[in-house]
């Protein structure tokens, strides 16, 4: 059917499993998330790439390196908000890190669904033997949408009513339009 080129090398990703499997709060979902939306857009540069599409390579290329930056932010964000949980010594310290801690989670969907986005339109572009790979990059892309949007609405103090909430439920529809089209 094909022929074997002999074995990938695959690279490891034990550490970063093992730091979403410990026993600290942080790295968590949001961090997943968003190094699932990384990894979706790094699929996307594959595909772009070996399509000879320079531009759409590029733009993967830094929706990756965006959502990589978010899942450290979001990890370290995540932290503080715990430790002024902990201290509940200024409300108003609390409150802002708190805030911020919700933020992130939005910030991360908004990314994802750009991913989305851009592996739809290539699902159509890219060479026929890498739109399959295409349109799992935007499956991939999806999900990821969804976790950190769920998480905006669940995190911390954010409320049904917050227009982070509204928000987040209008990207999971975005991303679940583009997927079915």
């Amino acid at each position: 059917m094909w022929d074997d080129p002999g074995p990938v090398d695959v690279p490891s990703i034990d550490s970063l499993l093992d730091a979403l499997a410990s026993a600290e709060p942080a790295p968590g979902s949001g961090s997943a998330a968003a190094l699932a939306g990384a990894m979706a857009a790094a699929v996307c540069a594959k595909a772009a790439r070996l399509s000879g599409d320079g531009g759409t390579t590029a733009q993967a290329a830094a929706l990756r390196r965006r959502l990589t930056a978010l899942a450290e932010e979001d990890a370290r964000v995540f932290r503080s908000a715990l430790a002024e949980l902990e201290r509940r010594d200024d409300d108003f310290k609390l409150g802002r890190a708190l805030q911020h801690a919700a933020d992130l989670p939005l910030q991360i969907a908004e990314v994802c669904a750009d991913v989305v986005e851009l592996a739809t339109a290539l699902a159509h572009s890219a060479v026929p033997e890498l739109q399959a790979d295409a349109r799992a990059a935007a499956a991939i892309a999806a999900g990821a949408t969804r976790a950190a949007a769920g998480l905006v609405e669940t995190n911390l103090t954010v409320t049904e009513d917050d227009g982070r909430a509204r928000l987040a439920r209008k990207l999971c529809d975005q991303v679940e339009e583009a997927v079915r089209a």
